[in-house]
């Protein structure tokens, strides 16, 4: 189940709100054209419940400063 998989993640990142931005973008990024979403989705739950916080919260080198939005 999903929840099962939102739980293993935010033992990866522990701010709610962080995990829900970053599972969002990645599955935009990874879904591929003819998939289901929910598969998508869930695929990249696991990625980030497995991976190393270090490693999900890495800033790419090269990457664009972040722009200022108002709010």
């Amino acid at each position: 189940m999903r929840s099962d998989l939102v739980f293993d993640a935010l033992h990866t990142m522990r701010n709610r709100y962080m995990l829900c931005q970053l599972a969002s973008k990645a599955t935009r990024r990874f879904h591929r054209p003819n998939t289901r979403i929910q598969e998508t989705m869930n695929e990249v739950l696991e990625k980030i419940a497995v991976s190393p916080s270090e490693d999900v919260m890495r800033i790419p080198e090269g990457a664009p400063e972040a722009q200022k939005r108002a709010a």
